[in-house]
């Protein structure tokens, strides 16, 4: 029986376009794409704070298939190069600015890299989910995390 090819669109979506590949924190890589994504559409397009929410759910639905495809393609259950789990918890993260301005977007990739590394209740839980599903939820969790932090924040001006 003849292998599958190579799932490309899987794995470029999974991949952030590349940015999964980077030699030197990818999760990092694949926020950072994130972020300079919104900063384009905001600034190109008047994207505003409920549209990026909505990106976030599109990209998480989506990032749980392309997820999937490439961790059976890599063989592993969370491989480092899939990093469209980022994309989904950094725009969630974005969207709970209660203003965007140099701090709050700053406030933003900080917070949502701190919950993703720290991966508080339940967002570790999150991890034994199975496939894509468990590659999505943790770091869906940590933006979710990161957007309440930072909403707060911005109640009390602090940004």
């Amino acid at each position: 029986m003849k292998s599958p090819g190579k799932p490309w669109l899987a794995l470029t979506i999974a991949t952030w376009f590349g940015c999964g590949y980077s030699p030197f924190a990818p999760g990092t890589a694949g926020s950072l794409g994130a972020v300079a994504v919104a900063l384009a559409l905001a600034g190109c397009f008047g994207l505003g704070r409920l549209e990026l929410a909505c990106m976030a759910l599109a990209a998480a639905l989506v990032g749980i298939w392309a997820g999937d495809r490439a961790a059976r393609y890599f063989g592993r259950k969370d491989p480092g190069p899939v990093v469209v789990d980022e994309v989904a918890g950094q725009w969630l993260a974005l969207a709970g600015a209660a203003v965007w301005n140099w701090k709050s977007w700053l406030a933003a990739f900080l917070l949502f890299r701190a919950f993703d590394i720290w991966k508080p209740f339940p967002a570790r839980q999150a991890e034994s989910l199975p496939g894509g599903i468990g590659i999505m939820t943790d770091d869906v969790v940590a933006g979710l995390y990161a957007a309440l932090v930072l909403w707060a924040a911005g109640c009390f001006n602090l940004y």
